[in-house]
């Protein structure tokens, strides 16, 4: 018996418009749509792509003012450099591949991405509008989701050259979305550090920098270094370099102006540079870990046409300065070797506090090397009988596999939670690690602890930290417990284990905590999923009367069908962040320390308060 089979005909062929591609498939331009509560999110990419234009004309020697105006949903971006040509000035902001940056020696070493940047601004905003002053002359030109409306020429002008950009990002692709201005502060921040004497004014507050990569880790660093930054530079070149005292590496790097959040071919030669050089200085065969733990470093680079790993521009992937230039490895390999070399010869005080703190983690590292030899046969027995891991089947280290980028792992407690999370799952991207009661309280404890406590060591060998970030085996690594006071405990125990023994981790953003509904209010027609009281108390407005309404105790009263919809595409995520205004050591000693009676007075009284809030009447 054979099925029927659909027909194929030449009206099944469809062919899309570049901006209707484009609005149909924004990730494939952005990355992720989000809604405005992540740093990556597709409207913060929106704002980098305008904001780029303007920091290139910088670097040409064309105007060392940017204005930025962020209100509500709307931002407003006016550079004082040449103006866009006006007769172009509607095809530069509106159609695909066109440019001033093709083959133009103006723009070897810029940010903007050839050809295609702005014109996905336009196409994903519901209102665009572009205006070019060049000498008098004025051309502005108003478009709406991609479409032009209208256009105008204005003559005597009285106002300076450049260009005025504001858009407002398209609801109907985005989705309900706020602008978080401490997202945006941040990325104005790393421009003015990489553009020195760049003045950028976001809502009438200026920010400037005059020491570049040394400003920034004076900014970053939440710790009194070690002894004072080493700030090097040359041409196409600039580093930072100095030691914590934490665990793990530290490292912020940049190609022409743009933060390369997961590192990249220049990453990985900075580091490979850094502890040869080191080594050679000492004249000691120093492990290399020893040498980068602790460090905290930033690193800029600039190279002609590069390439990146992908279209959000996180990872670079070129491997040469430039078409007939050097590699990048062997670039910052000699850079690094002859001005490291001469820092430290002349700075024999520097050198020696950074000699102390590499044999202080060279003993550390000695010490249990035992542990982790049998900690490692141990994890490896584990992994063979599968008792803790439920793998996937793509991880981040599979270059070549387009759905790297989705890999995920969920820490979850209890065999219920686990059950549910492991059906519900997409096996092939969603791997599931499951904790034996509540982990151990591992503040003021030595690296020793990750090997000798089980749970501790299955995880690391899980997702392969154990050296550095190079094999992390899942893009996001998510706390998934109740929400309740047992769930709140294992999810700060587990947040202190990655700020005490893997940092990086939080830094290069791949730790996240998963929000599952807290009640599920339902009719005959309608179910709504709620994670908050007050979302619950408008669902049951909107449901009426005969509304059922489930209160989820743990992870485990979740069915895997319901599961699916909470570990699915949306799925409420809410991203681990560590930056230097955070009081990480104060934070972590008063909750997780011995503090006692501090902690026990703070307890009472915050529930005394809790209890005189819910009492209230609606």
């Amino acid at each position: 018996m054979s099925s029927a089979v659909a027909n194929y005909t030449d009206d099944d062929i469809k062919s899309l418009s570049p901006r209707e591609h484009l609005r149909l498939r924004p990730g494939m331009y952005i990355g992720k749509l989000g809604d405005g509560t992540q740093s990556d999110d597709g409207i913060y990419i929106l704002f980098k792509e305008v904001v780029d234009n303007s920091i290139d004309e910088f670097i040409m020697g064309a105007g060392k003012v940017i204005d930025i105006t962020v209100e509500g949903k709307t931002v407003t971006v006016r550079d004082y450099g040449r103006g866009i040509p006006l007769n172009s000035l509607s095809a530069a902001v509106s159609k695909m591949n066109t440019g001033g940056k093709y083959g133009s020696a103006a723009f070897k070493k810029t940010v903007g991405l050839n050809g295609v940047g702005v014109k996905a601004v336009n196409m994903l905003s519901g209102e665009f509008m572009a205006r070019s002053v060049r000498e008098g002359e004025a051309q502005t030109v108003w478009f709406e989701a991609g479409i032009e409306q209208s256009e105008k020429r204005e003559q005597g002008v009285n106002e300076p050259n450049g260009t005025l950009v504001r858009f407002t990002p398209d609801e109907s692709v985005f989705g309900p979305y706020e602008f978080n201005l401490e997202f945006i502060e941040q990325t104005v921040k790393n421009y003015t550090y990489l553009n020195q004497g760049l003045v950028i004014k976001l809502n009438g507050t200026p920010y400037t920098s005059k020491n570049g990569l040394l400003d920034l880790l004076n900014d970053n660093m939440n710790e009194e270094p070690l002894y004072p930054p080493i700030h090097l530079s040359g041409e196409d070149i600039e580093v930072a370099i100095t030691h914590g005292t934490g665990y793990g590496e530290n490292y912020f790097s940049f190609v022409n102006g743009q933060h390369t959040t997961q590192g990249g071919t220049h990453q990985s030669a900075f580091r490979e540079a850094l502890a040869k050089t080191i080594k050679e200085f000492y004249k000691k065969d120093y492990d290399p870990s020893d040498v980068r733990t602790s460090v905290v470093a930033a690193i800029s680079v600039k190279i002609v046409d590069p390439q990146f790993g992908q279209q959000t521009k996180v990872s670079l992937s070129s491997t040469k300065m430039s078409e007939d230039g050097p590699t990048v490895r062997g670039f910052i390999l000699n850079f690094i070797q002859e001005h490291l070399d001469n820092y430290l010869h002349k700075n024999p005080q520097t050198a020696e506090i950074l000699n102390k703190k590499i044999v202080e983690n060279e003993k550390e590292r000695k010490a249990i090397s035992g542990i982790k030899k049998k900690a490692k046969e141990m994890a490896k027995k584990v992994s063979l009988n599968n008792r803790k891991l439920r793998d996937c089947k793509v991880h981040l280290t599979d270059l070549k596999n387009a759905r790297r980028e989705e890999t995920m792992i969920f820490i979850t407690e209890g065999n219920s939670a686990s059950g549910s999370i492991t059906m519900s799952r997409d096996v092939q991207t969603q791997a599931v690690f499951s904790l034996r009661g509540k982990p151990l309280n591992s503040f003021g404890l030595t690296k020793k602890i990750v090997y000798e406590n089980e749970e501790f060591n299955l995880l690391q060998a899980a997702l392969d930290i154990e050296n550095d970030m190079d094999n992390l085996r899942y893009n996001k690594i998510i706390i998934a417990t109740d929400a309740d006071v047992d769930g709140m405990h294992i999810r700060l125990l587990m947040l202190t284990f990655f700020i005490q023994f893997f940092p990086e981790v939080i830094r290069q953003e791949h730790l996240f905590v998963l929000q599952t509904p807290l009640f599920r209010v339902r009719n005959k027609k309608e179910t709504v999923y709620c994670y908050s009281e007050n979302e619950k108390q408008k669902a049951i407005r909107k449901l009426g009367n005969n509304t059922e309404v489930t209160r989820f105790k743990g992870l485990g009263e979740i069915s895997a069908d319901e599961f699916k919809e909470f570990i699915g595409e949306d799925m409420r995520l809410e991203k681990v962040r560590m930056t230097k205004n955070d009081p990480i050591t104060d934070m972590l000693e008063f909750y997780m320390g011995k503090n006692t009676f501090d902690r026990q007075s703070f307890i009472i009284d915050n529930l005394k308060v809790e209890a005189d809030y819910i009492e209230e009447p609606a």
